[in-house]
């Protein structure tokens, strides 16, 4: 609706509709390089952007100040590593992994009870942020109920830069200690899983909850488009951990690695992209 009908002088006219749009990122974002690219001339102004720092593992915003509230592909990062994963005296220890791959029991556990605590904490705040009535609208990526990560081409690529650690380790570039306490905040939950996570939280109702295509879906992946996606998506966690000094060999170890040994996509299970639509009550 561009529009809004306002009555001034017993007569009613047209006005454009003007709204204030918020950003919200990890306080590290680069919010100038965002409303360089986002925001409008002030003479075509419609909307009126707003950088909100900060995680949303919690209130970002005031109560009942929103009326469309939208984030795609987050929720499957969690708000910490959890708990125990890099306590090599817990059951949990994830040792010589770099990720829950279903291996062992208790660090699959260990992720999934740390994915439940924040889509919790995640859907009481949204619920308090978001007028009653309002709109909240979750794209993401899950997994199909009884399919593993790690037998995906995703779980495969993560399997093989967890390989190369260990090989940087062999050179040493880095050490093993290092490599097991170096795990990825990250759970994608099986799809029955994060519907029963959603009805949990009395605030919405679902009014729509379903598998969507990926516009990638059907176009045969390179290993060079593989390697880019994941060293953008993780360039940032593994400098922080092991210093910027191993990314390049790291990424250069794990193109040869799929050389050698190349990933048929085609043999992989398959992930599933979802739309949800939550109404607030």
């Amino acid at each position: 609706m561009k529009y809004k009908q306002v009555k001034e002088n017993s007569e009613a006219s047209l006005v454009p509709l003007e709204f204030p749009v918020f950003f919200n990122d990890l306080s590290n974002n680069d919010f100038n390089t965002l409303f360089k690219t986002t925001q409008p001339p002030s003479s075509e102004r419609e909307y009126f952007s707003v950088g909100v720092p900060g995680s949303f593992y919690g209130r970002v915003l005031p109560r009942n100040s929103v009326h469309i509230g939208h984030t795609s592909y987050t929720t499957h990062w969690l708000s910490k590593i959890p708990e125990h994963v890099g306590d090599k005296k817990s059951p949990a220890w994830n040792k010589n992994n770099i990720i829950y791959n279903n291996s062992i029991e208790d660090v699959t556990n260990a992720y999934k009870l740390q994915f439940i605590k924040d889509m919790k904490v995640f859907l009481e705040a949204r619920a308090e942020e978001i007028v009653p009535g309002g709109l909240m609208i979750v794209l993401g990526q899950c997994l199909p109920d009884g399919i593993p990560f790690f037998k995906t081409w995703q779980g495969i690529v993560v399997d093989t830069i967890g390989d190369c650690l260990m090989d940087l380790a062999e050179s040493g570039l880095t050490t093993e200690e290092k490599i097991g306490l170096f795990n990825i905040p990250v759970y994608f939950p099986q799809f029955s899983e994060l519907r029963r996570e959603i009805e949990q939280n009395r605030s919405f109702t679902i009014e729509t909850m379903e598998n969507v295509r990926h516009p990638l879906e059907d176009i045969p992946l390179s290993h060079d488009f593989m390697i880019s996606m994941f060293r953008a998506i993780l360039s940032t966690i593994i400098k922080e951990h092991f210093g910027e000094c191993v990314l390049d060999e790291l990424f250069d170890r794990v193109a040869m690695k799929l050389v050698k040994y190349p990933i048929d996509i085609t043999k992989c299970e398959k992930d599933m992209n979802y739309f949800i639509l939550l109404i607030r009550k």
